[in-house]
């Protein structure tokens, strides 16, 4: 059984899901219904809500509930322990996004460099396809990978219509960490 909760964020909502042992799926600016659909696509089950929930599926999101907020506050070590699963990544999806996972509080990194950093250099695009399909954003830091010209890049698919929302967000996040690319020019 998966659950979801929601946490509150300066933007808005942050909606995850988790099953008894791991988060899931993560997303900012999503609606509950676009989320249970992405949920059930990607899962193979819409998440019941906290209530209907078990007890160790609650205790599982508030775990990564309070890890949330902690991060949003500036504590970034609350969010290292918070256990995560895939279901249904590729292999090079769980590379890229291992290796994204790794990138330290304050560090922003460009497509190419995490590339080479995972031992596939030149293949920056394909980075940024896996980071772009990160189904588990603030616990898989993808605000942190950045254009390879030192510019903000994108942030998240804006399959919503939300493009300029979603890089404020990115723009957001990497400024509470000390970080502050400047967006590219049109």
């Amino acid at each position: 059984m998966i659950g979801i909760a929601v946490v509150s964020a300066p933007w808005g909502p942050i909606r995850l899901a988790a099953d008894e042992d791991t988060v899931l799926a993560l997303d900012v600016l999503s609606t509950a219904d676009s989320f249970a659909t992405a949920c059930l696509h990607r899962l193979g089950e819409v998440p019941r809500s906290s209530e209907q929930s078990s007890a160790r599926v609650r205790w599982r999101l508030d775990e990564a509930a309070q890890a949330i907020s902690a991060l949003l506050a500036g504590q970034p070590a609350a969010v290292a322990g918070v256990p995560i699963a895939l279901p249904g990544a590729t292999d090079w999806d769980r590379l890229v996004l291992g290796g994204v996972r790794q990138l330290a509080w304050g560090e922003a990194i460009g497509y190419g460099r995490l590339a080479e950093r995972i031992g596939r250099r030149g293949a920056a695009r394909a980075v940024g396809g896996a980071v772009g399909r990160n189904p588990i954003g603030l616990l898989i830091p993808c605000h942190r990978v950045i254009a390879g010209d030192g510019t903000l890049g994108g942030y998240g698919g804006g399959w919503f219509g939300e493009h300029e929302a979603l890089l404020e967000i990115k723009l957001a996040l990497l400024g509470r960490e000390g970080v502050h690319p400047p967006r590219r020019a049109s």
